[in-house]
């Protein structure tokens, strides 16, 4: 399992890869969907499942929970799903983000297919992504050099 932070309009999305797929946290989907922060995006999706459930929704029973990394560093159960069950998702919510998300999700997917195709790629997205994370480059060599987070 590889757990992985992807960002779509500078928000974060927790994603692993596991099983041969891609699997996006749930509560992560609809903070940026319904533009609310964790807590209030985690109701909502308590709320969504419980509605889905009584409309008989395979989006629910098809949802799996994986560990992901949370804020505090420490892993936990995570309600997970696969690329086709976002899409499935961002149709039961009504939001202005909903296509620029779909763009976004399919760009995820072409990524990982060119990574896989020449890893090199991966190499290079991590630092863009570490760059734009403010970090230095000093920091990002160790870190590429060694895999390992520097002091």
């Amino acid at each position: 399992m590889e757990n992985k932070i992807s960002l779509f309009e500078e928000k974060e999305v927790r994603k692993i890869w596991y099983d041969s797929d891609w699997y996006f946290s749930v509560v992560d989907v609809i903070a940026i969907l319904t533009e609310n922060d964790y807590q209030k995006a985690r109701n909502y999706w308590k709320w969504l499942k419980n509605k889905l459930n009584e409309e008989g929704s395979q989006l629910v029973s098809a949802t799996n929970q994986l560990k992901m990394k949370a804020k505090d560093n420490k892993y936990y159960n995570t309600d997970v799903i696969d690329t086709g069950q976002v899409l499935r998702l961002i149709q039961t919510i009504p939001s202005p983000k909903a296509e620029p998300f779909k763009l976004w999700l399919a760009q995820v997917g072409a990524e990982r297919i060119e990574e896989i195709q020449d890893p090199e790629l991966a190499v290079k997205r991590a630092r863009e992504i570490y760059e734009q994370k403010g970090y230095s480059k000093s920091w990002i060599d160790n870190r590429m050099l060694w895999n390992k987070k520097p002091k």
